[in-house]
């Protein structure tokens, strides 16, 4: 099996991280790698803004928590964030930054660096709570967050691999 393969069958959540700072570079492999994602009509509309700051990350958690009503809300408690925005009248913006955070994910694994998607912030990114926050990092208002990447190193291990789906080939 190549290595490709290898990384995307072995690749998983991580909901548990440990303090030990993702390094710059590998962050900025994985903001790379992002920007080498599948982009609908090649149009390219997004944007990656990469927080390292641990007390941004947890103001941003805790507003979000506010605004779902989830006491306790951490996001896993990262010790980096990629967020991935798109110009909210992107018809593929959605698709394009999925494509991306998968991108980030299996960059992410490679590294030995864990990740998880977190995936609240669509609905509600544009709430008088959370708007401010994405603006002072630099998130453009007319942009649009589907999902986010919370990275660290893995705390736990794994969680083993779950069947589900189904494959048929039509020949």
């Amino acid at each position: 099996m190549n290595e490709v393969m290898q990384a995307i069958l072995s690749r998983r959540s991580v909901r548990q991280f440990t303090d030990q700072e993702v390094p710059r570079e590998v962050l900025q492999d994985l903001a790379q790698a992002a920007l080498h994602a599948p982009s609908g009509m090649g149009k390219k509309t997004w944007k990656f803004t990469v927080v390292t700051n641990r007390e941004k990350i947890r103001q941003l958690a805790k507003i979000m928590g506010e605004v779902l009503g989830r006491d306790g809300y951490n996001m896993y408690d990262p010790t980096a964030l990629i967020i991935p925005s798109n110009l909210k009248e992107s018809p593929f913006g959605k698709e394009d930054n999925a494509c991306a955070l998968e991108n980030i994910f299996l960059a992410a694994h490679s590294y030995g660096v864990g990740s998880v998607w977190i995936n609240q912030m669509r609905d509600i990114c544009d709430d008088p709570k959370i708007r401010p926050i994405l603006t002072q990092m630099g998130i453009p208002e007319d942009h649009t967050v589907y999902g986010m990447a919370a990275l660290g190193y893995a705390a736990e291990p794994a969680r083993e691999y779950r069947e589900g789906g189904e494959v048929v080939f039509v020949d």
